[in-house]
């Protein structure tokens, strides 16, 4: 049989729909499609795309069970290795990582890994009856710090194994970076409350409103029986440009923009952490946070959002998908373009304390990209004459985060790096006997796969340490 050499397209709302809608965008293969797309897979014996995942799902096999129409028994092979498989199926970089390196790539598309996972994970949220049944305790206490993916997913592998696990989240609800910081259009809160009932159906606590570092420290988890700490507290300090008018009204980070909107329901018609209503937005950044703040601003009425970018569309750091659904959505990118100012004005008579001003546009500068710098693109320089101000109402910087700083300052032994990230071995120990970490707490802000593995390889270094205990 011919092999098709383009994956089956992901069926989608259309661009002009979903820009004034909040619902998901891409709306998942039907059985058929999946069926379809499955046939494509070569079934190598060598299985390049499991080392291109940082869980190690056994692709080969989940794949083969599609195509026998087994989609129960493809979602327990998924759920060998990974607890979030509705998650990554709608948010992993496939195209960097599994689908990267399979052999059907060398000469046409890769084989639609991720749809796969996504289909065979809704399929069995929509089929299952039976839920997770909890393994017999072990009796060794284990915490865990954030109920982001890495938490979530050390929680998991823990659980299975006769743990018993609490994770403490310091925000009302579990999830993350999965649920205050991806936008329902991209991950739908549903998914991610359905993965985190599934983690409690095998026996894991989940407490909300409790922040490491003030409401307990680790020091007291040990204290009250724990014998192990596990801190995913990812990295939610912001990073800003350092020019001038950050501090005026109207300018936020993309952490609290996208946290106002996915947690704290901006969007609702009378909300009670308004962002913003109209006008036009600037959004600072290239990176897959940046697509989902502009796309958020669109979609929380904005009449016009821009991306102003300081190097090249080939080096924007973004999914290409996202970008190709942000440009068909109509947000301009400006690329090439460096901010150097915000410019605001007062008004005396707004409500609202005018001390500081209120943004009234971003004074940008062109650049040019000339030889590469220590991460191996082409830097960016700015062309002299070449400053121009775009009007917007709004700017939204999304040039990255810093790992949380709470549980450094308030533990004491832990080291930490330059950046702030917490400082581990190969196996996600820290500088503390008992105490782990993993994901953005330690690489700063990365992917949620990556997030992942870190938290897979820390639950199999916690459970050799307290079985050799």
């Amino acid at each position: 049989m011919a092999i098709d050499p383009k994956k089956h397209e992901m069926p989608t709302q259309a661009p002009e729909v979903r820009a004034h809608n909040f619902s998901e965008v891409a709306l998942g293969y039907d059985q058929e499609t999946a069926v379809a797309e499955a046939n494509r897979c070569l079934n190598c014996k060598n299985r390049p795309c499991v080392s291109g995942c940082p869980v190690n799902i056994h692709i080969p096999e989940f794949i083969a069970k599609v195509k026998e129409c087994d989609f129960e028994g493809a979602y327990q092979i998924i759920n060998q290795t990974s607890s979030l498989p509705a998650v990554c199926g709608r948010v992993c970089p496939q195209e960097s990582q599994c689908e990267k390196y399979c052999t059907l790539a060398k000469k046409f598309e890769a084989v639609g890994i991720g749809r796969l996972e996504r289909f065979v994970a809704d399929w069995h949220n929509a089929h299952a009856t039976e839920k997770a049944q909890a393994p017999e305790s072990n009796g060794h206490k284990v915490a865990i710090v954030g109920s982001g993916p890495s938490g979530l997913t050390c929680a998991g592998d823990l659980a299975k194994k006769g743990y018993k696990v609490s994770v403490f989240e310091a925000l009302h609800t579990a999830g993350g970076v999965l649920v205050y910081g991806i936008p329902e259009f991209r991950l739908p809160k549903s998914i991610v409350a359905k993965e985190v009932e599934t983690l409690k159906d095998l026996g894991v606590d989940v407490e909300t409103n409790v922040i490491i570092g003030k409401t307990l420290t680790i020091d007291e988890l040990f204290d009250m029986g724990y014998e192990a700490v596990f801190v995913g507290s990812g990295a939610g300090l912001p990073n800003f440009m350092n020019i001038p008018g950050e501090s005026l009204k109207g300018v936020y980070s993309a952490n609290e923009f996208l946290t106002r909107s996915n947690l704290m329901k901006a969007y609702k018609d009378d909300p009670k952490t308004p962002i913003m209503k109209g006008g036009s937005v600037a959004v600072v950044g290239g990176g897959n946070v940046a697509m989902d703040a502009a796309r958020t601003a669109l979609r929380l009425g904005a009449e016009k959002v821009y991306i102003v970018y300081r190097r090249s569309m080939e080096e924007l750091p973004a999914r290409k998908e996202e970008v190709e659904h942000a440009q068909e959505e109509g947000i301009d990118f400006r690329l090439l373009h460096n901010p150097v100012e915000i410019l605001g004005y007062n008004n005396p008579d707004d409500p609202r304390d005018p001390k500081n001003g209120f943004v009234s546009g971003i004074r940008c500068v062109k650049m040019e990209l000339g030889e590469p710098d220590a991460s191996g693109r082409r830097r960016p320089v700015a062309i002299p004459g070449s400053e121009f101000d775009l009007d917007v109402t709004a700017v939204v910087i999304a040039i990255g985060t810093s790992p949380n700083p709470l549980i450094k300052s308030t533990t004491k032994g832990l080291e930490v790096n330059s950046h702030g990230g917490i400082i581990v071995n190969e196996d996600g120990l820290t500088s503390r006997e008992g105490v782990y970490a993993g994901g953005d707490a330690v690489t700063g802000a990365a992917t949620v796969i990556s997030a992942m593995g870190a938290g897979k390889v820390a639950a199999k270094a916690i459970d050799e340490y307290l079985s050799a205990k």
